[in-house]
């Protein structure tokens, strides 16, 4: 035990020693650890208030987010439908437009498409824009390089498959071709 800490006893064994002398010390020290254990109570309380201010906040916005992409798996199964749908418009040649019973069914498949987009605009599902742009590995997945010396090299100058994003996340990357320098 060091000098100060001798000291320091010394000074308490006293206090005590006259604070049973002395019933106003004796009251004020009381009073005293009252109001520390206040102030502990106070502290206490201000944590727990904040804590639970902050798990509030955090559910709140995992329930937001939640809500939000709820329908993200669903919206990744609905773009194979309309993948399809675009494939099926995209091969039906002129002839089978000028068919007066083909055009009426053609006008039906695209009345549907036009929905689907519609719908998709609505949940906030949007097609990623892909050719001409710059490759971004947060958007899209090359596939394969074209050699080119029309576009500089990493630009995309193909795309085999839409890419989607809803809101501010991937549904699904955009498949494309990117160009590189030719040999």
């Amino acid at each position: 035990m060091n000098e100060d800490e001798k000291l320091h006893d010394e000074a308490e064994e006293i206090r005590n020693q006259t604070a049973e002398d002395s019933p106003e010390l004796a009251e004020h020290d009381r009073v005293a650890e009252l109001e520390r254990l206040l102030e502990e109570a106070k502290a206490k309380a201000l944590y727990a208030a904040a804590e639970a201010q902050n798990t509030r906040r955090r559910l709140e916005a995992d329930k937001e987010q939640a809500s939000s992409y709820a329908a993200a798996g669903f919206a990744r199964d609905m773009l194979a439908i309309k993948d399809n749908l675009e494939r099926a418009l995209a091969a039906v040649n002129d002839e089978l437009r000028a068919d007066k019973t083909a055009s009426q069914f053609l006008a039906g498949i695209e009345a549907t498409a036009r929905e689907l987009e519609t719908v998709f605009a609505r949940h906030g599902i949007s097609r990623i824009k892909s050719i001409g742009e710059a490759l971004d590995p947060h958007r899209h997945q090359a596939m394969i390089e074209i050699p080119t010396d029309q576009s500089a090299p990493g630009t995309i100058v193909e795309e085999m498959q839409a890419g989607y994003m809803m809101k501010d996340r991937l549904l699904r990357p955009a498949l494309v071709g990117v160009a590189k320098k030719p040999e």
